[in-house]
């Protein structure tokens, strides 16, 4: 049976002959590359500048990406710091975010579309991009685009305005006349429309009597709701006053008339 010492002999005389496997392979290395080198007409101060010329161009792309990765984060969560691009799968603290403008970083606002503001300054349009920062909360730095659900610190406030970003008042103002514009002329259309009916329909003031109730002598002028004694009647045609009444009617009123007769 092998003691503990003929093991650690056994060891050490094969670390001995590795040590020199390794001396003679990295003997022969080392002359190929002599060979290599006496060959291309190179030396040793070549190789140390190709390694450092290497290494700090290394450095310089690492830099270069470090920055565009920092340029690229539009969204911060103010309570752990994490950041996100905008691109990809949204990370928690804000995928379930009704309104992410409020984990906007300052200024990544500014990369918005430009089109989106061309849009946004079309009156009446509803625009479906998404929107530039319109409002901006003075304490926190929160912005909201003014779709949607209104964030807390601007839901309750009385006057809005003070919470404008600058330039932003201007995209409010042309939204603001252009609904107004459109409902003058939704206004304009509806009136011109109720005069027409009105010349067309029946006269306005009062109206001669069509209808008489032969048991109480009561009149209608076939004008509004009908009365008792002739709503039930199934054919009105026998209350109607004697011709010679009906042929003072406006015209207007006779065709009216006879429409409802014969319906």
């Amino acid at each position: 049976m092998a003691t503990l010492e003929s093991l650690q002999a056994k060891i050490k005389k094969l670390e001995q002959q590795a040590e020199a496997l390794i001396a003679k392979q990295s003997s022969g290395v080392i002359e190929k590359i002599r060979e290599l080198m006496a060959k291309h007409g190179l030396t040793a101060a070549d190789i140390d500048a190709h390694a450092g010329g290497k290494q700090r161009a290394n450095k310089a792309v690492a830099k270069t990406m470090s920055k565009g990765s920092a340029a690229a984060v539009k969204y911060r969560d103010p309570k752990s710091g994490a950041t996100w691009t905008g691109h990809g799968r949204a990370p928690g603290w804000i995928a379930s975010a009704k309104n992410r403008d409020k984990f906007l970083v300052d200024g990544s606002t500014a990369t918005t579309k430009p089109a989106s503001v061309s849009k946004a300054k079309t009156a009446g349009n509803y625009v479906r991009d998404p929107q530039p920062a319109m409002y901006r909360d003075p304490k926190s730095g929160a912005t909201w685009s003014g779709r949607g659900r209104a964030p807390v610190w601007i839901a309750e406030a009385k006057d809005r305005s003070k919470f404008l970003i600058a330039g932003a008042a201007e995209v409010a103002v042309a939204a603001t006349a252009g609904a107004v514009s459109k409902a003058k002329a939704a206004g304009k259309k509806t009136s011109k429309a109720t005069g027409v009916s009105a010349g067309k329909g029946q006269p306005k003031g009062p109206q001669p009597a069509l209808y008489r109730d032969p048991k109480s002598g009561a009149t209608w002028s076939g004008r509004g709701r009908a009365p008792a004694w002739l709503a039930g009647a199934k054919d009105r045609a026998e209350f109607l006053i004697d011709a010679s009444a009906t042929a003072s009617v406006a015209p207007a009123t006779t065709r009216a008339l006879k429409i409802k007769i014969l319906n």
